[in-house]
């Protein structure tokens, strides 16, 4: 799949996740745990990992579980019990290594993979925190719009450091705008939250670009989700401080 193609598939889900926030706490949280599900499918094939399987076992349930946490999780602070979740997905890691049978080997590299991947999904969790916070919808609603356009831009034909700027640039206007329109966000929040939305759309366009893993279904939907789930927790901690 091409860098094209995953920027425009981005864009679509960041899109979804904007509706979704609008629609309200229960479409955003499903659509969280689908995405989540989504990056579990495809993250060992990404990063090339043994025990894929048990892997992707490891990692759904790392991020559906820090999901449904912080949907059922009341009272602030929202994100209180993430830790747990995190720390018991990093046990079943261990687990599912014992559990090999093909002589365990990179063995650093499979425990390494599946914790990245469950940091990975769990940050997927941040979107519904966000949208519980004061001004939350409209902080959600700032954040996937900024993350929809800095993707979509990443279709253009400008390369190198041009490509970044550009990307960061449209991802910060998208954000000031949404701001100024939504209710909770100001511009300058908005502007702000764009651009550090556009910095990390910009440096995962540049991670991934050359994966020769990214020829494989499973690891080109991973990584079309990731920037994502990602910002999920990025517009939570950005937004906190900014908005409050």
């Amino acid at each position: 799949m091409s860098l094209t193609t995953r920027a425009v598939w981005t864009a679509v889900v960041a899109t979804l996740v904007a509706v979704a926030a609008y629609l309200g706490e229960r479409p955003l949280a499903v659509l969280c745990a689908l995405l989540a599900v989504v990056v579990a499918f495809g993250w060992p094939v990404l990063l090339g990992l043994s025990s894929r399987p048990g892997a992707s076992v490891v990692i759904g349930i790392g991020g559906v579980g820090a999901v449904a946490a912080i949907a059922f999780t009341r009272g602030q602070p929202f994100l209180r019990e993430l830790p747990s979740v995190v720390a018991l997905s990093i046990l079943l890691a261990f687990v599912n290594e014992l559990l090999r049978t093909d002589g365990r080997e990179r063995l650093m590299e499979s425990v390494s993979g599946v914790v990245a991947g469950t940091l990975v999904v769990t940050s997927a969790a941040g979107w519904i925190a966000a949208g519980r916070t004061s001004g939350g919808t409209g902080l959600v609603i700032t954040g996937a719009l900024a993350l929809a356009v800095g993707s979509a831009v990443a279709v253009l034909p400008i390369s190198g450091w041009g490509g970044a700027f550009v990307t960061v640039g449209a991802a910060a206007g998208a954000g000031a705008g949404a701001g100024a329109l939504v209710p909770g966000v100001d511009a300058v929040a908005g502007a702000l939250l764009g651009l550090a939305v556009g910095v990390l759309v910009a440096s995962l366009h540049v991670l991934f670009d050359r994966l020769k893993a990214l020829r494989k279904r499973p690891a080109a939907l991973a990584a079309l989700v990731l920037p994502v789930t990602i910002t999920g927790i990025l517009v939570y901690v950005v937004g906190r401080v900014l908005v409050g």
